[in-house]
């Protein structure tokens, strides 16, 4: 007993050991396996033909401008929606932060397609409304301006999550005391609010730019048929043409990726040095700031923004996936759910994507959630520099561009494993271990949230009585953060349920999964298989949003995303 129990702990001598060996085999060995790769390419001399390649550099370019545009474009819808539903009165703000939140829950590609279905002189949807661009008009969303306005809407959620808890934190007493002063609505923003609240700006730009700058599903949909390269997809033109420095290039490109994130929020973190942000008084969203007669123009304002970010785009896709072919009409005599009984019952590829897609992100989910319950526990009991640093790197992959995770896996993959001398590289398994780096943070944050609002004396009356660590997990612990366990397994199938990034790279035949097979289909040119997919994905993704709206109340804050 006294070997299974820290003295002066509760957690058993091996549970830190554990979570630091998971950590490593998901995190650390991945990561540098890469930079060993890269650097090991750069000591050859095999890098030298891809520096100097023109191409690297207009793809490095490409990145960095769409990334930019596309995080300007994000501030400044994401910065809308967070001011207005956090800090007004405006009516109907839960419904309209669950549709804002929405498209950062849709694959991106998803969002492509259906923007691409949405414009241009072929759009099923335009043409049944007679207002379609005439034949011969160039699409204009194959360009630098359409990608960046993709990842401004696909990104400008991730502004508003990280504005809106800034804004949450404002000094109420600060607030109300400038209004007693005889201060107008505008001249507290100006003054109190919006200075009070830059470090949030500043934080969803960053988190947008990083997202953007890894992003695969939009620049392939939007770039590659325009001859538009980014770096991601120009790790996965160079990986589809396989050559003898193939790893070598990619090392490099991945590498190339991770320093433009980081310079990211380097400029982050010099934009906010210097300055401190530090508040004193009460906090909460009763610090509201009235609209008067300007709600008749916000509402109106939000609600058109959603409509053509969401609505219009959902409907062009259901007409899309309901017409024969892509640039037909859609009317009564051409409409069809051929594409729908097609993919559900016919198509052996798609059925073999959605078992995949199912299986992955039920396995995922669940088999990180055992991990992360005795890591959250691990980690809530040190409060030293070594759980840090392990909290530390359980976040960097996640952090990281998907196609980095992806590259650092089949660099580690690749060869048979020792000892067993078994090839992971090819099959589901690889992919499912990558899921498992790319989300470990996902599926951590609710528990650990739900681990620091426990009352451990609990759980210490019970381990003075005698019982065991897995005695108290099954009949104390495990009950009480149910909710969050609830919830961070519906995050993590959420979201691993509609990737492309991760598995882009690593899938292989009989292991599409749902966001390959929607690329492969369109890049087909099969866009009514591509659209009803993609149609069938963006109910489930609803779905499962609403189930989390339905468990909201029981969880900790912070949890579902969109709750005010």
């Amino acid at each position: 007993m006294y070997g299974y129990v820290r003295r002066g702990n509760s957690q058993p001598a091996w549970l830190f050991p554990f979570v630091v060996f998971v950590v490593s085999i998901l995190s650390v060995l991945p990561l540098a396996r890469l930079a060993e790769a890269g650097i090991a390419a750069l000591l050859r001399g095999g890098a030298y033909d891809l520096v100097t390649d023109p191409a690297l550099w207009r793809s490095t370019w490409y990145t960095v401008e769409t990334a930019v545009l596309g995080t300007m474009i994000s501030l400044a819808i994401g910065c809308l929606f967070a001011f207005l539903l956090t800090l007004t009165d405006i009516a109907g703000r839960n419904i309209l932060s669950f549709l804002f939140v929405l498209p950062m829950m849709i694959p991106p590609q998803v969002t492509a397609l259906a923007w691409v279905q949405m414009s241009g002189p072929s759009s099923p949807l335009l043409k049944a409304l007679h207002i379609a661009p005439p034949l011969g008009s160039p699409q204009p969303l194959y360009s630098i301006g359409g990608i960046a306005l993709l990842y401004g809407v696909q990104h400008a959620p991730l502004v508003y999550l990280a504005l809106r808890a800034g804004l949450m934190a404002l000094p109420r007493d600060g607030v109300e005391a400038a209004r007693l002063s005889g201060a107008s609505g505008f001249r507290v923003f100006r003054d109190i609010v919006f200075p009070l609240s830059l470090p949030g700006v500043i934080a969803g730009a960053a988190i947008a730019f990083v997202s953007s700058v890894g992003n695969f599903g939009i620049p392939a949909i939007l770039g590659i048929p325009a001859s538009i390269f980014t770096l991601s997809t120009l790790i996965f033109t160079k990986f589809s043409s396989f050559g003898p420095r193939t790893f070598g290039d990619i090392a490099v490109l991945s590498t190339m990726i991770a320093v433009i994130s980081v310079v990211g929020l380097a400029v982050q973190g010099g934009a906010l040095r210097g300055r401190d942000y530090r508040v004193i008084g009460l906090s909460g969203a009763s610090a509201a700031l009235s609209l008067g007669r300007w709600r008749y123009a916000a509402l109106p304002l939000l609600w058109g923004i959603l409509f053509v970010m969401l609505v219009a785009p959902f409907f062009a896709l259901v007409a899309g996936a309901l017409v024969p072919a892509y640039g037909v009409p859609l009317s009564f005599r051409t409409a069809s759910l051929h594409a729908f009984t097609e993919i559900l019952f016919r198509q052996t590829v798609t059925r073999t994507a959605f078992s995949n897609s199912l299986f992955l992100a039920g396995m995922t989910s669940i088999c990180l959630l055992a991990v992360t319950v005795l890591a959250a526990y691990s980690l809530t009991k040190r409060r030293d520099l070594a759980s840090r640093v392990v909290a530390g790197l359980i976040e960097i992959p996640y952090a990281l561009p998907g196609i980095i995770v992806a590259v650092s896996f089949i660099l580690v993959f690749a060869a048979p494993l020792p000892v067993l001398h078994v090839t992971l590289y090819g099959t589901i398994w690889i992919i499912l271990l990558a899921y498992f780096s790319a989300y470990f943070a996902v599926s951590l944050k609710p528990v650990l949230s739900a681990f620091l609002q426990l009352d451990p004396a609990l759980e210490e009356a019970a381990r003075l009585s005698g019982a065991g660590f897995f005695r108290r997990l099954a009949d104390i612990i495990l009950p009480l953060i149910a909710p969050a366990a609830g919830a961070s397994v519906i995050l993590v199938f959420l979201i691993a349920c509609n990737e492309l990034t991760v598995s882009a790279l690593l899938w292989s035949a009989g292991t599409q999964t749902l966001g390959v097979a929607i690329y492969n289909l369109d890049d087909s040119g099969s866009s009514d298989l591509a659209s009803a997919m993609s149609v069938l994905v963006v109910c489930m993704v609803v779905a499962m949003m609403l189930l989390l709206e339905l468990l909201a109340k029981r969880l900790p804050k912070g949890v579902v995303p969109w709750r005010n």
